[in-house]
């Protein structure tokens, strides 16, 4: 008797036999074993029948007729699916590994009635991938009906969902087989049926987009009648939940339209000429005009114009507002500005209110000007531009440039505009490509050319240029390229494509090739390594030169950069060299550099008689003979450090060997608090020196620099008068490059404290977080700001979370509020601390933004008294602003005295003046000089 299957999975193709094995490849590779996979052919006239007869364990089913759209064949699958849950896949999609397992184990915990999870978009020319809505799928969670959570109307998909087979039969769920958008209507009747239903946040569909190929039906932008099909699908979807006893929500699920559908096409409109316009218009205008009241007000600014201008016919202003809402994003190009508030357009309408978008607030470099190319030629290698600039709110009046460019990679062209009698401006530009080449020979890639203008402080503002989509691709041949100048993607702005010709076009892309894999691979890192031991045991030591390295090389910062800048004030014969990470631009001119791991760099480290660094030195190199090393490590707080952090604290040897091999290069360390020795030191098995002088890089915060405050209001562009909240948050270690560990509602945020405040956003390395346009009238992204005690000195108060920031930031005295609404999880599944912040924390800890504005609104009042002076007591009481000549002194002593070992250095500078050690949590630290310098 054949065992009955956990899961049927059903795969619908068509004329799909290429892509076929992939999709089912990934169902046989599925950790439930116990599957069954059903492939629907809906009446294929390639090779699917036979492609298919050489799968294993794979049931087929051939429908006679093409059906035209994913309903008839679905339908035909569920009827044949003999286990109890049943998904659907796309013959151009795939399942993650665990998507079914994960699926079942979730719905038959749950009970729910099906169970929904994340969608990944696979961009299969980049091999990139996007969630889509990643906020619907934030939370693992139980949904008590759809009227508990109607945002999932946003998830209108029926692939990325486990459903119970008697349920969907119980209340006669099938695909319509008449509609293309079929999924829009299933999931309407799947939502209004389900008691409950299961929210997980892990990727369980791969939707892959191609640029090849025949597109899927929901590409198909170009012809009306898929128009016609999505607004009947919504129309239909409508009509179920109000016919199903749930018409309150129907304007949740017409949200869904508006801000999905329709931004589908409006998106595209850019790429299609004035007639597909006046057809698409005609399609939805319709529907929009039915719409329940509100959900046009609950769409983005510039999707409720471009609404609105298909309601009012107006198709010219239509094309002119769509080239706003993806690609460059472009400005309108006119714009009122009334009470306060800022209208599309050239009338002070309510309809066209885009104030939301902040666009007539934003800071000078951050300012929108919209460029249209209305010529385009080229003779020979010389590209000739005419351009109309429209200034809609005045930027270039408020603020007068010294220079106009236009910018093509790193070639810039000086431009004199023309100010035009009707408003705006008429530029031409003439650029030769031959001479504006972007990079050598072997180069291949593009750039998007620009108009920048820069005013006498150096700030500049600049746009991408638009063109007409219609443009046919000019053509131009450069000794070592062939560049093509197009319109690009959905708002078509002007690209130029550089491509290799003549005997490199054939030659590079190999030799590039082998190069990356070289480079990737694990054994060239070996081959440095042997290179690098067999140096240190030949070369000998420059005891002269100092390699100084700072978060892995990404900045002149720091511990080293105050050591490094004291051994300069006192002229010691020392020569220093910094690391310097891949791309990294903020370091002076006057420094050497090194690109850290290059193999000048490998030279260096076996040469240098000291090393400085605050992360770690490149593990598994060792230190030479002779060279001494000083850790000065890159902050202190209460977060799990070293063998005690998430990547380091189980019981793997390897990692931890080599962690530990890492910290016994170490010959001392700059021990900033007691506190720090208490967590830090046994954390990490060190048993060296201790430099308890405090933190060299919080010596200018003691001493305080009176220029601080102007260099970070310049360059972010923030006005006297204006309160500074310095927002600080640490990453989260199973987030990294999320964007999630900016937790604060920074639009409530903005509501309520611009313009008294402005905030700068000072995220971690490790994170990436775009600061959304709406928001950079008040916020100010300083992720690249080069030196944070800048902006420590700057600002008029700290919000930070779990960062080791507030220990530094409490030497200035000033206030500090810790957002903590992630306490539990950060402290008990993330990183975890050492301390109850709730307990010891130098200011209020909040847990929503509500509570985060109402304590800044009390600002300057004292905070904490007695907590923040026992929370300095704890982290700051070695903080006198001598910490960096101290550690000079002691460390360096040999540099400045030749004759003297450097172990009586230390002994010297050391003796008498520093307290005696903490004991540690796991042994105490020995009080060893440090070693002799061998002869």
């Amino acid at each position: 008797m054949a065992v009955r299957p956990d899961v049927t999975v059903v795969v619908i193709a068509y004329n799909d036999a290429a892509r076929l094995p992939r999709a089912v490849g990934s169902l046989l590779r599925q950790s439930l074993h116990n599957l069954e996979i059903v492939v629907v052919d809906d009446g294929s006239t390639d090779d699917t029948a036979r492609v298919v007869r050489d799968m294993p364990e794979v049931r087929y089913i051939r429908r006679g007729t093409n059906s035209g759209g994913c309903g008839a064949p679905r339908n035909a699958g569920m009827d044949a699916a003999r286990a109890p849950y049943v998904m659907f896949l796309d013959s151009d999609d795939e399942l993650p590994r665990h998507a079914c397992k994960s699926l079942l184990t979730e719905i038959e915990r749950t009970g729910a009635d099906f169970v929904t999870g994340q969608i990944s978009r696979l961009f299969e020319r980049s091999g990139s991938m996007s969630p889509y809505y990643p906020s619907l799928f934030r939370r693992r969670r139980v949904v008590p009906g759809i009227a508990a959570d109607p945002a999932m109307f946003l998830d209108g998909f029926s692939t990325n969902k486990l459903y119970r087979l008697d349920f969907l039969r119980e209340h006669g769920l099938r695909f319509r087989e008449d509609l293309f958008y079929e999924d829009h209507v299933f999931t309407a009747e799947l939502y209004r049926a389900a008691r409950r239903f299961a929210v997980v946040p892990w990727p369980v569909y791969l939707w892959h987009r191609s640029d090849g190929g025949d597109p899927s039906i929901s590409l198909r932008l170009g012809a009306v009648e898929n128009i016609r099909h999505r607004v009947a699908a919504a129309e239909a979807a409508d009509r179920v939940l109000r016919q199903g006893g749930l018409p309150e929500l129907v304007p949740k699920r017409q949200h869904r339209f508006v801000v999905q559908d329709l931004r589908v096409y409006l998106n595209a409109l850019p790429r299609f000429d004035a007639t597909w316009a006046g057809e698409f218009a005609a399609v939805v205008r319709p529907y929009l005009a039915a719409l329940e009241p509100g959900v046009l007000d609950r769409a983005d600014p510039m999707v409720r114009v471009c609404a609105r201008l298909i309601l009012a016919d107006r198709l010219a202003d239509l094309r002119v507002a769509a080239r706003s809402l993806t690609g460059a994003r472009a400005a309108p190009r006119a714009a009122v500005v009334r009470d306060g508030r800022t209208y599309w357009g050239a009338d002070a309408d309510p309809a066209f209110d885009i104030t939301a978008m902040r666009l007539a607030e934003l800071p000078f470099a951050a300012a929108r000007i919209r460029h249209e190319v209305v010529e385009a030629s080229l003779s020979g290698t010389v590209l000739s531009l005419t351009v109309h600039t429209y200034d809609p709110f005045a930027v270039l009046d408020r603020h007068p440039p010294e220079a106009a460019h236009l910018v093509l990679g790193g070639h810039r062209v000086r431009l004199s505009p023309r100010r035009l009698p009707e408003g705006g401006y008429t530029v031409r530009a003439e650029v030769d490509l031959a001479e504006a080449n972007p990079g050598p020979f072997w180069w291949a890639g593009y750039h998007d050319p620009r108009i920048t203008f820069t005013r006498a402080d150096g700030h500049a503002t600049g746009d991408r240029l638009l063109a007409d989509p219609s443009l046919p691709p000019l053509v131009a041949s450069t000794p070592a390229h062939r560049v093509t100048v197009r319109p690009e993607g959905d708002s078509a702005t002007l690209r130029t494509v550089w491509e290799r010709r003549g005997p490199s076009r054939h030659v590079v892309p190999p030799l590039l090739a082998l190069r990356r894999r070289i480079i990737r691979n694990p054994r060239y890192r070996n081959l440095k390594l042997r290179a690098y031991k067999g140096l240190i045991r030949v070369v000998p030591r420059r005891r002269d030169l100092v390699l100084f390295e700072a978060d892995c090389g990404r900045g002149y910062t720091g511990h080293p950069r105050y050591i490094h800048e004291e051994i300069r004030r006192r002229g010691l014969p020392l020569r220093a060299v910094w690391s310097v990470s891949a791309h990294r631009k903020n370091f002076p001119a006057d420094v050497t550099k090194v690109r850290r791991m290059s193999w000048r760099y490998l030279w260096t480290m076996a040469r240098a008689g000291w090393w400085v660094d605050s992360h770690g030195m490149p593990l598994g190199f060792p230190k030479p003979p002779g060279t001494r090393y000083l850790q000065t490590w890159h902050g202190q707080g209460s977060k799990s450090v070293g063998l005690d952090s998430p990547d380091l604290r189980g019981d793997f040897p390897g990692p931890r060997e080599q962690w530990r091999a890492n910290v016994a290069r170490w010959d001392a360390l700059v021990a900033p608090s007691a506190e720090f020795e208490r967590i830090f030191v046994p954390a990490n098995e060190y048993a060296g020196p201790l430099l308890r002088f405090g933190s060299p890089r919080c010596d200018v915060l003691v001493r305080g620099d009176a220029g601080a405050a102007a260099r970070v209001r310049s360059r972010l562009e923030i006005d006297e008068g204006v309160r500074i909240l310095l927002y600080a948050p640490t990453y989260r270690d199973r987030a990294k490059h999320s964007g999630r560990s900016v937790r604060v509602d920074l639009d409530r945020l903005a509501a309520e404290l611009h313009p008294e405040w402005a905030l700068v956003l000072r995220t971690h390395p490790v994170e990436r977080f775009a600061v959304p346009e709406r928001l950079r009238h008040f916020v100010r992204a300083a992720g690249g700001y080069p030196e944070i005690n800048d902006l420590i000195l700057a600002a008029d108060a700290l919000l930070t979370d779990y960062s080791s920031v507030m220990c530094d930031f409490a030497v200035t005295g000033k206030p500090i509020v810790l957002y903590t609404d992630d306490w539990e999880e950060y402290r008990q599944v993330e990183r975890g601390l050492h301390h109850d912040l709730t307990e010891i924390a130098p200011g209020p800890c909040v847990t929503t933004t509500d509570e985060l504005v109402r304590v800044l609104r009390d600002l300057p009042a004292p905070l904490h008294d007695e907590r923040y002076a026992a929370f300095r007591e704890m982290w700051c009481a070695r903080e006198t602003g001598e910490a960096a000549a101290r550690v000079v002194d002691a460390f360096f002593a040999e540099a400045a005295a030749p004759r003297r070992s450097l172990a009586r250095s230390l002994a010297a500078a050391v003796a008498g003046v520093v307290a005696p050690a903490l004991p540690a949590r796991r042994r105490r630290v020995r009080e060893t000089p440090l070693p002799e310098r061998p002869a």
